[in-house]
């Protein structure tokens, strides 16, 4: 059983049943009075985040995650397809509102981890984490016009799968950038059309 002192970024933890992930923790002191831990909590079924505080009586089961490495296949009905690496039967797929906005990111044969509950003997495949940083082309980008930079030198272009990135002026269709999934951001230019 894991109590508050316990708790820290990256915990994983079972609360009414559902798996959750610790994502930061605020340990809080009141006066004459008990003190509490202040968190930032993701459910790994829905995806949610949202903030919790609890007290010191209180006691978590840890869950218990397992990793598989996987490859997105294709998205179909409102459903994301993958399958294990080096397993391509055992396939899988996950509602992609479970999926956050992550969704957007996802681009056919991009390798990611699938996180497995195993509180059960199945292994109830619970959501994905992709890679932090992501290869994508450039499906649409804006001609860059000469005296514009009052955005700072920036336009908004389209990379494979349908997503839209902030990317510097010089950035054309055709060419291969590097994007933060998490974040939604331009990091660098991999190739040159």
């Amino acid at each position: 059983m894991l109590t508050i002192n316990d708790l820290k970024n990256g915990s994983l933890m079972m609360i009414e049943g559902d798996p959750y992930v610790v994502m930061s923790v605020l340990h809080q002191h009141i006066g004459r009075g008990g003190s509490n831990v202040q968190t930032r909590i993701k459910n790994l079924r829905t995806g949610r985040v949202f903030e919790r505080s609890f007290k010191p009586a209180d006691q978590f089961k840890e869950a218990e995650i397992e990793k598989m490495t996987s490859r997105f296949l294709y998205k179909n009905r409102g459903e994301a397809w993958f399958d294990e690496v080096g397993n391509p039967k055992n396939r899988f797929s996950l509602k992609e509102e479970s999926l956050g906005e992550s969704v957007i990111f996802l681009k056919p044969n991009m390798e990611v981890t699938a996180i497995k509950l195993m509180s059960d003997e199945t292994g109830e495949i619970l959501n994905v984490e992709l890679p932090i940083k992501a290869e994508y082309k450039v499906t649409e980008a804006p001609p860059a016009i000469k005296g514009n930079t009052a955005q700072g030198g920036t336009k908004i272009v389209t990379i494979e799968g349908g997503a839209t990135v902030n990317a510097p002026l010089f950035i054309n269709q055709d060419d291969v950038i590097r994007v933060n999934t998490q974040t939604g951001e331009y990091v660098e230019r991999v190739e040159k059309a």
